[in-house]
């Protein structure tokens, strides 16, 4: 879109509210290639990316800015700077402008991308539509996927463990460390090394991550990992490179994948290593999670000498965290694959 170009510097501070029931916090809001960058102004992590062409202004006129990333309304960001304000309506007015007729439906997908299909087809490398394709799609939407996804993935998985007690365990450890909306851990039988992710927020962890651990503490911190990774490095970029060109053109245009997509991605996605985290910023994700980082450290190196940083550095070190997990509900997480 040409009316990102002028404000690809543009940052201002705003106050970013993650769900209804959150306090709002300080973020830096800044302009990403499609996206709306919300981060930590003190470790710079990324703490949200929201489509441009998808935000929604709640309170037209008024002072300061309300907007949302989507039609739910349930994440909100409040911003003051006139500047940025200005920015984000011209970006959302050539957004309404390119739009074929009145309702339609309002997400990205369906708003402007047949009207830059031309152009992106003949001028961009498939990388490049994958990836802008991919920062366009809404939550909703990913979500969609990523259970597609994972439908694939445990046929080699096997489907996530399903005890009631352990389900209901691991939603409270994924609120605990996540955030209410902010992931869902999933215990899968065999076939994950560890931990990986899938589009929508869905944390898979292998089964022995809970069974061989002392305490919910290195569950907690491969889901915290995972998250920073998928913000980092989005997981619905691969997703779109095993699908191909055409299906993600589908997907740009129509706002669906086609039927076997996503059929055989299983097979790439379980042997492809992560990608390493930073020490520094990961410790600063502990921290704020309240978690210590030295259980998760063993468990990726039971001797420590390649996780020492984690090690040393634990946030938690000489403080007494709040329990992740009530004794009863993490017994019933071990046991959540023996149902």
């Amino acid at each position: 879109m040409t009316a990102l170009k002028k404000y690809q510097r543009l940052e201002s501070p705003g106050l970013w509210r993650e769900t209804p029931e959150a306090q709002r916090r300080e973020v830096i809001v800044a302009f990403g290639d499609t996206s709306l960058v919300l981060s930590d102004p003190r470790t710079a992590i990324a703490l949200s990316h929201w489509s441009l062409p998808a935000v929604r202004r709640i309170n037209p006129g008024a002072t300061p800015a309300l907007y949302a990333p989507d039609e739910t309304e349930l994440e909100t960001l409040e911003i003051e700077d006139a500047t940025m304000t200005g920015a984000i309506e011209t970006v959302r007015g050539a957004v309404a402008r390119a739009r074929a007729r009145p309702g339609r439906l309002r997400s990205v997908l369906w708003g402007g991308g047949a009207l830059i299909l031309g152009a992106v087809v003949v001028f961009w490398l498939p990388e490049a539509l994958i990836a802008q394709t991919a920062a366009m799609v809404p939550m909703a939407k990913r979500v969609e996927i990523g259970r597609m996804a994972l439908a694939d993935v445990t046929k080699l998985t096997g489907l996530p463990c399903a005890e009631p007690l352990g389900v209901e365990a691991a939603a409270q450890l994924s609120q605990r460390v996540l955030g209410a909306g902010g992931g869902q851990i999933l215990i899968v039988p065999e076939g994950v090394t560890q931990a990986a992710s899938l589009p929508g927020e869905l944390i898979l962890l292998n089964r022995a991550v809970v069974e061989q651990a002392d305490g919910p503490e290195v569950a907690a911190g491969f889901a915290l990992a995972e998250r920073s990774r998928a913000l980092a490095q989005d997981p619905l970029v691969p997703l779109l490179e095993h699908a191909g060109l055409l299906s993600t053109v589908r997907l740009l245009t129509t706002g669906f994948l086609p039927e076997g997509a996503v059929d055989g991605y299983a097979r790439e996605f379980l042997v492809t290593p992560p990608a390493p985290l930073p020490d520094e910023p990961l410790l600063a994700v502990f921290e704020a999670a309240g978690v210590s980082s030295a259980p998760y450290a063993y468990a990726l190196d039971p001797t420590g000498e390649t996780t020492l940083g984690l090690i040393e550095a634990d946030p938690m070190r000489g403080k007494t965290p709040t329990p992740l997990l009530p004794d009863g509900d993490w017994i019933s997480l071990q046991a959540i694959c023996q149902g």
